[in-house]
């Protein structure tokens, strides 16, 4: 039986969606107007190509029965791999902040490791949903899943994006449990896990600067403890109602990236901590929904699917929010919703759609 879909997941993410573009018509004023001359130039280019876009396929996922996923699961993780591959080469990406992570064609320009998290929860959603009795086990539990995170790691290490590597592996490790996992595999997969980032850390000295820094935020404060210390600034500046919407310092070229994974810096300083208590409660309502959701989904795959989303979209908002308020190493990713950046948005509210096709069912 269909049934309409679900009217508070819908209410919630236009309310998003709406606050997002107008923290970022604010966030962005000072880069837009040094860049192009005006204001709004990238609000409107995230309304046009992400707000936009992202609607249309919103309405288009909510349209697509939820269980076409189950059997398109491994080619879109083959297709996504391919786009992956094609970041290396140079006539189809480009480079910018050390990282090779965007493709061109033309004027167009995306993300493909945003394909690669949706894409990677509709697999592990069919994987579990195959193998529910047996996820427990380590050799046909265990051992499979560290495997299929250590190829999706490889491609990400590869860009590098250690931000979107921290998502995919804490969202796909919830799920994992949430499908059978024990405590102890987890564990174990978590001390592998911390193994291998020790190594990667030793191989970049940026990444054991961003250590040094989350340890000590005082260390270097003009070189790699410059973005946290603004951060604390704007964040500080705040207090408890904010300077007033517009009204941030930080963004005039003090905060780096304030359109970027700085941008919850900006909005604290605008907002002040009732504005961040109002967006956290805003995000744990979305995932609450989520969970929902798939608590009443009519199969396996549906529940590990919502789970997986709703899961997905939560981890990269607390990731984001921690690293800039100094309880996470910085790690450059995005605050979904909010953060610039088309693919991203996209890719959020097609997922969402998925979301609301799942909640015609329940």
């Amino acid at each position: 039986m269909i049934r309409m879909a679900d009217r508070q997941l819908l209410i919630i993410t236009f309310i998003l969606l709406v606050g997002g573009l107008l923290i970022l018509a604010s966030a962005s004023m000072v880069v837009s107007q040094k860049n192009f001359g005006t204001i709004g130039y990238y609000t409107l280019r995230q309304f046009l190509y992400g707000g936009i876009g992202g609607l249309i396929a919103l309405f288009i996922f909510s349209k697509i029965p939820y269980r076409v996923w189950r059997q398109s699961a491994l080619p879109l993780m083959l297709l996504s791999f391919i786009l992956l591959v094609f970041l290396f080469i140079p006539e189809l990406s480009y480079m910018a902040g050390g990282a090779r992570r965007w493709l061109k064609i033309g004027s167009f320009s995306f993300q493909p490791s945003e394909i690669l998290k949706l894409s990677f929860i509709f697999y592990l959603a069919s994987w579990l949903d195959t193998r529910r009795r047996e996820v427990s086990s380590i050799s046909y539990g265990m051992i499979p899943f560290a495997l299929m995170l250590a190829i999706v790691g490889i491609f990400l290490v590869m860009q590098p994006d250690m931000g979107t590597l921290l998502v995919v592996t804490t969202t796909a490790g919830l799920l994992y449990f949430l499908g059978g996992g024990k405590i102890s595999q987890i564990a174990t997969l978590s001390f592998l896990g911390l193994t291998v980032g020790y190594f990667l850390i030793q191989l970049a000295p940026y990444r054991l600067a961003r250590i040094l820094v989350f340890l000590n935020p005082g260390f270097d404060p003009q070189g790699a403890g410059y973005q946290i210390t603004q951060a604390f600034i704007a964040i500080g500046s705040g207090g408890f109602f904010g300077t007033g919407f517009g009204k941030s310092l930080q963004k005039y070229n003090y905060l780096p990236e304030p359109m970027g994974d700085s941008i919850f810096a900006i909005f604290a300083e605008e907002f002040g901590f009732l504005g961040i208590s109002l967006l956290i409660s805003i995000f744990g309502f979305l995932l609450w929904r989520g969970f929902y959701i798939a608590s009443m989904s009519p199969d396996i795959f549906g529940r590990f699917l919502a789970a997986g989303i709703s899961i997905g979209i939560a981890v990269q908002s607390f990731i984001n929010i921690a690293a800039i308020s100094g309880l996470l190493p910085l790690t450059g990713i995005t605050l979904p919703f909010i953060s610039y950046g088309g693919t991203s948005l996209v890719t959020t509210l097609a997922s969402i759609g998925i979301l609301l096709n799942i909640s015609k069912h329940i």
